[in-house]
């Protein structure tokens, strides 16, 4: 003791040290590992480490303090010189490994402890073969009469030893899994379900322990034990590995639920954790039981679909009444959870009972826990979640912004009608201080409920842009502009309303881009409304009090309304002209421009008022038809008519037209759209809730693009026909029309990882197969892809193959396909198989070795199918393209598909016809309940250049969905490809 107190008073002498700087330094802040490697030579003499043993702890102390420190430094990419430089060598951590196992000649309790742990750290340093060596000692402590040394040992060793090594000591394993001490059992059992996970050959080992496991359980369920923590945590541990074993075997697992569940029922389980793990089990299985059984649409008890959904079930309403809040909470969001119970919603009503009281807990987590709950039920079945409304309103005020932000969107989920005032006066005082990220999930929440019940448009449109004259940061403001043209596009009746909120907002809006954004949004949407002629003042007030880039967007806004309302040119030239001085010249240059194609526009097609007298118009449509541009208005066709390719992809068309080889090399070439090529819009994460989808098809139906109010940082997207064209013998074949995303043609885990992108072209199909080589020490030589087809419709004739593919590394090859032009186009599969040679690599020099041989490698096959000669090409006005289409070429075709939810029916005829959505018909509408119909608008452009128009309707029907499409072009042909996509 003695000596220990004087070492701790060393270390606290360093420490005052540093008093002087009024800085914390940590006591081993100034370690060296030269002297701490010095001093370790200790270990070596077996007697000062019989009498110093807090010595020898203290220098396991600071090499384990040099390490993490090393570890720390670089998972947090730091560049600390002094951590880099005290870092162990694998070389040292080796001599250290060694030299601490001499330790184990000294008796003493709290050095044998360290030195485990110093072994159990500095592991991962050393070379396995070296290491393998201390099993001897290691598993002499297995077998000691010490339970601490067992349960150490085993925790140790399960980090050293291998798949073949495991089978020397399962003998010493099993014995210590039944062991009478609850410590040396808890340690083997976590252990075993270490090793389970380490490697396939392991985990057939440890399963063969199951009765050890049992017997384990057995001790603790029949009460033979006495009650602790320890003896606890053995039930869990037992279940956990159990559980694991069982994970891989459906049935295996459904008898070991119907086998615990029973004991649990009665007592058997004492610690409360090992029920959360087969509560959880019970789910899954019941889960499985439910989709296995057909019934999962069934509105019958789930008790009544089986023997294992009864008793799993039972068991799980039997834990709502625990004493334990974890395992009662647990079970309830585990029925919460089962697939499909809105269909069973009296079987969910002891669970939300539960959740309900949980509103009123004192303990925050609980709260918390309830209301995610309660908002994850309020997605699929609002009205059983709506019974907690009122336990729900009194966490608004909860001192976590949190767990008052999902309160609130739960209880914007749940409301009904008549409690939407309520709500939005509740939520008034929250939403003001809460932080900004939680103001826009309410605003999102506000934007589905304003969806749901449409007509309580005004109070949420009134309460949302109350809140664009308060304090906020842009996020925030840019999300409740958003949802106000959202709703503008979605509820048109509050296009009016939302427009005067949205003028008011850019007289004070601090932000630019959110100005000229909403700007653009009123000059797309007021020359539309009753009297477009209000909205002038507004603009013209942006023209002559802001900045120069919000002036040129109002410039262009006011010239968007004269183009649209001739009855407007007079007064907005006059407006216009005023700019024609300004001091930007971006603004003198609209407005300029603006006023010549204005005036040359009022010059060739004078406005005439028309002799009617207002009052006898019986509807808004009447009174705006009185004010449109005549067919070829000079300013209509300049500012009215849309680009026909967004600008969000006429970059990227005009880059890849480039890119062509041929291309832009004659000073004198005149460059029209029709040249331009076909861009797809690059496949995205989908992972976004619908409401985001909805925001983005009703602004893009505006004109906006894709998502006007985002702050998108540019990505550059290489062009995927870059490969083609850097090849004089594939560029040469002409311009590459449409590449599909890349398929894959392996699994991910494989030793070859193949993918393939297809590049169409006019008269070729290139298949561009991407290869990476994940075999070490190995080399890929003469690497080609060999494809095979029995259809006349292609011809293979050539391929391009690539030299060399090294380890990590990812290399392409190409094989190119002619189209017989006369042949009419249709899905066609071709086989695959990876032809290479295996060139061994020596790991030390890197260079060859003898031995190499040729191997051949099979693939997935590859189908090339009709809809990858359709490209995405949206159309700017779907029903006007319709009404002007002709329909001589039309195909009517009505097909059954094995669909039941409109949800995936309707991405899955986009995906068949390789089309984009026109008009928002892609997503359904959200605010329609038990939808069984939804009509899809689509277009495209064939490899031919034919646009192609379609209009599916979806008729849901019992077990199946009814698909009647009518599709027109400029070739008759053409439409019947298309018709033959729907598979």
């Amino acid at each position: 003791m003695d000596q220990f107190l004087k070492e701790v008073e060393e270390l606290v002498g360093v420490t005052e040290k540093s008093k002087d700087d009024d800085v914390e330094v940590h006591p081993y802040a100034h370690l060296e590992k030269s002297k701490v490697l010095q001093s370790a030579r200790i270990f070596h003499d077996d007697k000062l480490v019989r009498e110093k043993p807090r010595k020898c702890c203290t220098i396991i102390a600071q090499i384990l303090y040099l390490h993490n420190n090393a570890l720390n430094s670089k998972d947090i990419s730091t560049n600390s010189n002094s951590a880099n430089y005290n870092a162990l060598t694998p070389t040292e951590a080796t001599e250290l490994f060694f030299s601490a196992t001499k330790l184990f000649v000294s008796p003493d309790p709290c050095l044998r402890r360290i030195v485990y742990l110093f072994l159990k750290e500095i592991q991962p340093l050393c070379d396995p073969s070296d290491v393998i060596i201390v099993t001897s000692c290691l598993t002499k402590d297995m077998t000691c009469d010490i339970p601490l040394y067992r349960a150490n040992a085993i925790r140790v060793l399960v980090n050293i030893i291998d798949s073949a090594m495991l089978g020397a000591i399962e003998r010493y394993m099993k014995q210590a899994i039944v062991d009478k001490d609850a410590m040396v059992r808890n340690a083997a059992l976590v252990a075993s379900s270490h090793l389970f996970e380490m490697c396939g050959d392991n985990a057939t080992i440890v399963r063969r322990w199951i009765g050890e496991v049992q017997e384990a359980m057995m001790k603790q369920t029949n009460g033979n034990q006495r009650r602790g923590k320890e003896n606890d945590m053995v039930q869990t541990n037992a279940i956990r590995l159990l559980c694991q074993m069982k994970g891989h075997d459906r049935l295996g697992m459904a008898k070991l639920v119907q086998q615990y569940a029973s004991k649990a029922g009665k007592g058997g389980f004492r610690s409360p954790m090992a029920l959360v793990i087969l509560i959880r089990a019970c789910g899954r299985s019941l889960s499985d039981a439910m989709s296995i059984s057909g019934e999962s649409a069934d509105h019958r008890d789930i008790r009544e679909i089986s023997p294992l959904c009864r008793e799993g079930f039972d068991f799980l309403e039997t834990s709502l009444s625990h004493p334990s809040s974890m395992v009662a909470y647990e079970a309830a969001r585990t029925i919460c959870t089962l697939p499909n119970m809105e269909t069973r919603t009296h079987n969910l009503t002891k669970a939300v009972d539960y959740i309900h009281n949980m509103l009123s807990s004192k303990i925050p987590s609980e709260r918390f826990a309830a209301v995610r709950t309660l908002a994850e039920v309020a997605n699929w079945h609002p009205r059983s979640a709506a019974r907690c409304n009122e336990g729900l309103e009194g966490i608004l005020d909860d001192e976590n912004s949190h767990l008052a932000t999902l309160a609130v969107t739960t209880l914007l989920k749940t409301g009904n009608e008549e409690s939407i005032d309520r709500l939005v006066r509740n939520i008034s005082t929250l939403i003001i201080s809460a932080p900004d990220e939680y103001k826009i999930t309410i605003v999102r929440s506000l934007q589905r409920l304003c969806l749901k019940y449409p007509s309580k448009h005004r109070v949420i449109v009134s309460f949302l842009s109350e809140f664009l004259r308060e304090e906020g940061g842009f996020g925030f403001k840019q999300a409740i502009v958003q949802s106000i043209v959202s709703l503008m596009k979605l509820v048109p009746e509050t296009t009016e309303s939302s427009l005067f909120h949205l003028c008011e907002f850019v007289e004070d809006c601090e932000y630019t881009q959110l100005s000229t954004a909403t700007l653009y949004v009123i000059a797309e949407l007021g020359p539309k409304t009753l009297r477009p002629s209000r909205y002038i003042r507004y603009l013209f007030n942006r023209v002559i009090l802001e900045n120069a880039v919000i002036r040129a967007a109002a410039v262009s806004a006011l010239a968007k309304f004269a183009a649209s309302c001739p009855s407007l040119r007079v007064s907005i030239v006059a407006l216009l002209k005023q700019s024609k001085w300004d001091e930007d010249d971006e603004v003198r240059d609209r407005a300029m421009a603006a006023v010549r194609v204005l005036e040359e526009a009022m010059e060739m097609n004078p406005y005439v008022s028309p002799d009617i007298n207002l009052d006898h118009v019986m509807n808004e449509e009447e009174v705006i038809q009185l004010d449109i541009p005549v067919q070829g208005d000079l300013a209509m066709l300049v500012y009215g008519n849309p680009s026909p390719i967004p600008f969000h992809k006429l970059e990227r068309s005009i880059k890849a037209y480039a890119a062509t080889p041929g291309k832009m090399n004659n000073a004198s070439e005149v460059l029209t759209f029709a040249e331009l090529p076909t861009v797809d819009d690059a496949v995205e994460s989908t992972d976004t809730n619908a409401i985001d989808h909805s925001t983005i098809n009703a602004t893009s139906q505006i004109g906006l693009g894709p998502a006007p109010m985002e702050i998108i940082e540019p990505k550059i997207r290489p062009d995927p026909a870059a490969a083609i064209y850097a090849i004089p013998e594939l560029a040469s074949l002409g311009k590459v029309f449409k590449s599909s995303s890349p398929v894959p043609l392996t699994e991910d885990e494989t030793e070859y990882v193949v993918r393939c992108v297809k590049h169409i072209l006019d008269n070729h199909v290139v298949l561009q197969f991407i290869i990476e080589n994940t075999v070490e020490n190995q080399r890929l030589d003469n690497v080609v892809v060999s494809i095979e087809s029995d259809s006349e419709l292609y011809e293979i004739i050539g391929d391009v193959p690539v030299d060399h593919i090294r380890y990590g590394t990812t290399g392409n090859c190409f094989a190119v396909l002619q189209r017989n032009v006369e042949e009419t186009i249709e899905s066609v599969e071709f086989t695959c198989q990876l032809n290479f040679t295996v060139v061994p690599i020596d790991p030390g020099t890197d260079d060859p070795s003898a031995g190499e041989y040729k191997e051949e490698y099979p693939l997935e096959g590859i189908v090339i199918a009709s809809s990858d000669f359709m490209a995405k090409f949206p159309a700017a006005d779907f029903r006007q393209a319709w009404n002007e289409s002709n329909n001589d070429n039309e195909v009517l075709d009505t097909f059954s598909l094995q669909f039941r939810d409109l949800d995936v029916v309707v991405p899955a005829v986009v995906d068949f016809l390789g089309m984009t959505p026109c008009d928002g018909t892609g997503q359904l509408p959200v605010n329609v309940s038990g939808l069984t119909q939804h009509m899809l608008h689509l277009s495209g452009k064939f490899v031919s250049g034919d646009i192609v128009l379609v209009r599916a309707q979806l008729t849901m029907q019992a077990g199946s969905t009814s698909l009647k499409v009518a599709i027109r072009s400029e070739n008759a042909d053409v439409s019947r490809v298309i018709a033959n996509c729907i598979r």
